[in-house]
């Protein structure tokens, strides 16, 4: 076990995460090899010594363990004004786990399984249209367009704005639950398209999120299916019907299209045509 002694930086903590908008533990916690050393005096050798003992003794994940290191990152270059090694100090892999990806008929009977017209058609758009559980939340009426059958999504990820498309069934969706919650010249374009309990608020994305949850767990589905799952499903059952990537990446809005293509390794190859070489195999001895 290493006996390490910690500082603990409170404001550095909070200044750091409102500028990269990463969430990590509120504190910086910085390592004293010695409890008499000086802040000045740390060296690489005790960063190093510290990135093992987090992963070592503490057990955390490789994501867990890179917020440690950018926090110590911050504090050793900005406020200490030394030179910060990559190569010395790597950043620890994080290895890429697939998500789950529930067929076509599993989506359906979630999306089926609510009543309430609200949560049938947010979670339409999430699958229907690609969407993220906090771009759905603060869609606003004049972003839905029955003519061209595209939904707005403005002020995502990376500062960008896109379009997605929108579906038929889903539109039918939108007409009902809007005829069910909205009275005719009560509303303004602008006006939250799902509001929350305050019709001044958009709905709160952990509504969205605790609402699949339960409808999950009514189901008896798998237990790793989420609100965002709905998203991954709407890229690689896309793909499995043979929309191109490009056409997938603009409408999820990824910055690069490796990131879309990933998906490709979640596509359910029987449905995309490929067969087994076993199973060609017999067939061409028959």
């Amino acid at each position: 076990m290493c006996s390490f002694h910690f500082s603990v930086y409170f404001e550095i903590g909070v200044a750091y995460s409102l500028q990269n908008r990463v969430a990590f533990p509120g504190t910086i916690i910085f390592i004293q090899a010695d409890r008499h050393k000086r802040l000045e005096d740390i060296t690489v050798s005790d960063i190093q010594q510290y990135i093992l003992y987090l992963k070592n003794d503490k057990g955390l994940s490789p994501g867990t363990i890179n917020n440690y290191i950018s926090s110590v990152r911050l504090f050793y270059s900005h406020i200490l004004d030394k030179e910060w090694n990559k190569k010395k100090i790597p950043r620890m892999k994080r290895v890429q786990k697939l998500p789950v990806i529930p067929s076509k008929q599993d989506v359906l009977a979630i999306i089926n399984e609510t009543t309430n017209l609200k949560h049938k058609a947010i979670l339409s758009l999430i699958y229907g249209s690609g969407m993220r559980v906090s771009e759905v939340a603060k869609l606003k009426i004049c972003d839905i367009c029955s003519k061209t059958m595209r939904v707005r999504v403005e002020n995502t990820k990376h500062n960008t704005n896109r379009y997605t498309i929108l579906s038929n069934i889903t539109l039918n969706t939108l007409r009902e639950y809007f005829r069910a919650n909205f009275s005719p010249k009560s509303y303004k374009p602008d006006d939250w398209l799902f509001p929350g309990q305050n019709e001044n608020e958009h709905i709160h994305v952990k509504t969205i999120k605790n609402t699949l949850i339960k409808l999950r767990n009514r189901l008896q589905l798998d237990k790793n299916i989420s609100a965002h799952t709905l998203r991954h499903c709407f890229a690689t059952h896309a793909l499995e019907n043979g929309v191109g990537p490009v056409y997938i990446q603009q409408m999820l809005g990824h910055k690069h299209l490796q990131t879309t293509m990933a998906y490709l390794h979640m596509t359910s190859k029987s449905l995309m045509g490929v067969k087994s070489p076993l199973d060609t195999g017999y067939g061409d001895t028959k």
